[in-house]
């Protein structure tokens, strides 16, 4: 065991282990950090050298390449990723949802007798899938009404943690709308005042797990109708970026649609999808 380490302990990030870091994080999640993001780096690893009571990045990056490194590596690309949300964020795509995309699969699905399957493919904390399940709570209040499933995904075991149990402060990041606030959440009590949690009803319509986009198969499964992966492609390169659309796009339905951030774009990548309008694409 090493030595504890003081209070006084300053890590600082030599050359080697910041490109030892660097490779690895870009390896296991494509996710590439340039100069810019290394002290960004640094401070989320210190409070992790901490628990570890590791004395230097230096000896971290010897325990990423010892037998126990691969479920360590886990732990480094959690603590790197970037985890912004909130419920409907980017509102207008929850609009194009409900005006567009699921008017033109419904009527098919419901004579097919058929289930309509949604992904979300970068959940984070969970508020976009529970988004995704409100939106279709609310939209199937009328008929014809299909049965539907939301899957949830994320590489970050803590966030998918935190999304599975779908409690949330009841701040300005999550404002609601009071109905919807009323219809599908309650509200926390005593020590819970100021949270509220996704009602039961409709935590059960979303399935989380763990999914690395760059894995070599997803156990989601295909032929899903739409496909929600937003604000994720800006932090990968332009090869990387190719290799997800082409991945994402096998497990779309003949017909089905592909959502992405209003601050991305395909431009430049060979895909087989046919654009619809910004941010949105159909496969033919």
């Amino acid at each position: 065991m090493l030595p504890r380490m003081d209070a006084s302990f300053t890590a600082t990030l030599s050359p080697q282990a910041s490109r030892l870091l660097t490779d690895l994080v870009y390896h296991h999640s494509r996710i590439r950090l340039g100069p810019d993001k290394q002290p960004m780096l640094a401070n989320r690893l210190r409070r992790r050298l901490r628990a570890l009571e590791l004395r230097s990045f230096d000896e971290y990056c010897t325990l990423l390449q010892s037998p126990q490194g691969p479920d360590e590596i886990e732990h480094l690309v959690d603590l790197i990723s970037t985890n912004h949300t909130g419920f409907f964020r980017e509102p207008d795509h929850f609009t194009i949802l409900t005006g567009r995309i699921l008017p033109a699969l419904v009527p098919q699905l419901a004579a097919a007798g058929a289930p309509l399957h949604i992904w979300s493919a970068a959940a984070s904390s969970g508020e976009e899938p529970y988004t995704l399940a409100i939106v279709l709570a609310e939209f199937f209040r009328t008929p014809p009404s299909v049965p539907w499933q939301i899957e949830a995904s994320d590489i970050s075991r803590r966030m998918l943690d935190h999304a599975q149990q779908g409690i949330y402060r009841l701040d300005a990041r999550h404002t609601l709308p009071p109905e919807l606030l009323r219809r599908y959440f309650q509200r926390g009590v005593g020590i819970r005042a100021g949270t509220c949690r996704v009602k039961a009803e409709l935590r059960e319509r979303v399935r989380f797990q763990r999914v690395n986009l760059f894995q070599a198969e997803y156990p989601v499964p295909r032929d899903q109708h739409v496909i929600f992966c937003r604000n994720v492609m800006i932090y990968f390169d332009p090869p990387s970026r190719g290799i997800l659309v082409h991945k994402l796009t096998r497990h779309l339905a003949p017909g089905g649609f592909l959502v992405i951030g209003h601050s991305e774009s395909l431009l430049g990548i060979r895909h087989e999808l046919e654009p619809v309008r910004q941010s949105l694409f159909r496969k033919p």
